[in-house]
């Protein structure tokens, strides 16, 4: 497989203060190193505030590191008609995201205006095979958001994620706000296209279930530290840190649970 990724000593320092005699408050996230390759998943774990969506929002470009590198290995054949967005992300609150003003197809036909140099007639065609790439109908061009599904919400989503051909799409949290069903239809769509077009994916979750299900290697991360990380297979069969044990723990307990009450 070909290396897609180097992240190296990336690190993030972020400082603010709430109330004008309060302390200053100080996060450090870092140093993260870590290297992906084409068509595998990396999931980040761990708790709330551990540093996992700033971690995703620094690889898509939302935040500048600090410090470190993120290296990007791009393939020269690409189309040169596209500028060069090699990551891409999917947030948890998809709908948050879609002006409830712009229909499907403007949002999409202005993502490729601002970025490529496609002519109309090819944005229209390409728009039509992004719908179709995710599993939508070509008629969903004129929906607009409240015409929508949460499950539809979330594949226009992803239509505007993959409409540029990123090489790595970041998802942070991005079934969370589904119901058990699309849950899973959505997850077998990303795994669908994750092989047909050799993405790499970087999986931000609490879900271990789906974290076990999808994703090649996992990072553990707490209060901006990578704890741990490896072959998601080695490092659930034997967690080292006490935190990858409790998060297991509490997801075992849970499906214990679950079961004993069917």
């Amino acid at each position: 497989m070909n290396k897609i990724l180097c992240v190296k000593n990336m690190t993030y320092v972020h400082r603010s203060i709430k109330g004008l005699f309060d302390p200053l408050r100080e996060f450090r996230l870092g140093p993260i190193n870590f290297d992906m390759f084409e068509g595998e998943t990396i999931a980040i774990i761990g708790h709330n505030g551990s540093g996992k969506t700033l971690t995703g929002k620094l690889l898509a470009g939302a935040e500048e590191p600090t410090s470190g590198s993120i290296e990007f290995i791009q393939d020269d054949s690409e189309n040169a008609a596209v500028k060069k967005h090699p990551i891409r992300m999917i947030l948890q609150h998809s709908a948050n995201v879609m002006n409830p003003a712009v229909a499907v197809g403007a949002m999409l036909h202005n993502t490729l205006r601002l970025n490529t140099s496609f002519t109309e007639s090819e944005r229209q065609q390409k728009i039509e095979d992004t719908l179709k790439m995710v599993g939508l109908l070509a008629d969903h061009f004129y929906y607009y958001r409240h015409m929508l599904s949460d499950g539809q919400q979330q594949r226009v989503a992803l239509a505007r994620a993959l409409i540029l051909d990123p090489k790595i799409i970041v998802a942070d949290e991005p079934f969370a706000a589904l119901d058990p069903s699309v849950r899973s239809q959505t997850v077998n769509l990303i795994l669908k296209l994750q092989q047909e077009l050799g993405l790499g994916f970087v999986f931000i979750s609490h879900n271990i279930g789906i974290v076990r299900h999808v994703s090649d290697k996992v990072i553990v991360m707490d209060k901006g530290k990578i704890i741990e990380q490896g072959k998601t297979s080695e490092v659930f069969a034997e967690p080292q840190a006490a935190l990858t044990k409790k998060l297991l723990k509490a997801h075992f307990d849970l499906v214990e649970r679950h079961f004993s009450l069917l």
